[in-house]
């Protein structure tokens, strides 16, 4: 793949590293550097001129600073004359800000997909997205992954004939009837009513629990307040044990503590969207990689193949 360039930003390096592995072209060199006044400055350290420039870069903490830097290295690319640029996005941060349910709240997912693609990005690659209209906020082609084939791979070890994927919420629905379909287990889904960040209420369970393998699964974990509220409603109904499955594992104040703690939980599986330090690491976790798929996505658009086959 000769005319191809990938770059990776300084949110997952890792990520980066396992993708160009897998695709048989070397990592880029990028220099970071910040001013006096605190001012981040990026070079692209490889040539972009007339190249198919990909730029690896997921939105993880610390969210802004990686975003700024998101936005530099796409200029820089775009200075550098490169022929294509596309941004990959493992996680998207700013797709949970999506609608206006508030007076004078700002729809910051519309207005960073501006910014991204103001700043020169051609296209987006992301996966797994927090709500689907989030992918209309780009005026640019989005290509949206999602890991369920990664997760069912992964659940198909163990013995699924009583088991069900439960759902947190309604909203979350489809991708989990879909992933039920994959998986061939029937589907619940909690009745979920958040009224802050980190205050959510459980009223039900809609669908059958009692005595069965409940596999949760859900777009993203962060502070695993949704997940608690759940399991006591899973309790109550007598799951025989539970599972929990996501695709972006961001564990914030102490998320994954708690949710290992938790002895009726037999296992906490995400992917590698975004990084997961050592420390934070708890015995219960699993965490997948979605370098293979995320590869082949950027080796068939470098080539002009369909990415949606991938889900065929």
């Amino acid at each position: 793949m000769p005319e191809i360039a990938v770059f990776s930003g300084s949110a997952h390096p890792d990520l980066a590293a396992e993708m160009c592995a897998q695709l048989g072209v070397p990592l880029q060199p990028v220099r970071v550097s910040r001013f006096a006044n605190d001012c981040l400055e990026v070079q692209l350290q490889g040539n972009c001129r007339e190249r198919d420039v990909f730029l690896i870069q997921p939105l993880s903490p610390p969210v802004q600073e990686h975003l700024v830097e998101l936005l530099l290295m796409i200029d820089a690319a775009r200075g550098a004359s490169a022929r294509r640029i596309t941004v990959v996005l493992p996680h998207y941060a700013y797709a949970r800000s999506d609608k206006k349910d508030e007076p004078r709240i700002s729809i910051g997912g519309r207005l960073v997909a501006d910014l991204l693609v103001s700043a020169g990005a051609d296209r987006v690659l992301t996966m797994t997205l927090h709500s689907p209209q989030v992918h209309g906020f780009f005026s640019v082609p989005v290509d949206h992954l999602h890991a369920l084939r990664e997760l069912a791979a992964h659940f198909r070890r163990y013995d699924l004939s009583q088991a069900v994927v439960v759902s947190p919420d309604l909203g979350y629905a489809k991708e989990a009837a879909h992933f039920a379909r994959i998986l061939g287990t029937p589907v619940a889904a909690g009745a979920k009513q958040r009224f802050s960040d980190d205050r959510v209420r459980i009223s039900a369970v809609i669908g059958e629990i009692a005595g069965r393998d409940v596999i949760v699964l859900d777009d993203e974990i962060a502070r695993g307040t949704t997940l608690l509220e759940l399991m006591d409603r899973l309790r109550e109904l007598k799951a025989a044990s539970v599972r929990l499955a996501c695709t972006h594992g961001l564990f914030a104040a102490h998320a994954l503590d708690r949710l290992g703690a938790q002895d009726d939980i037999l296992e906490i599986v995400c992917t590698n969207t975004v990084p997961i330090a050592p420390e934070k690491r708890v015995p219960k976790l699993v965490v997948l990689s979605v370098a293979p798929a995320l590869a082949e996505a950027v080796r068939r658009i470098h080539n002009g193949e369909s990415v949606s086959a991938l889900f065929g």
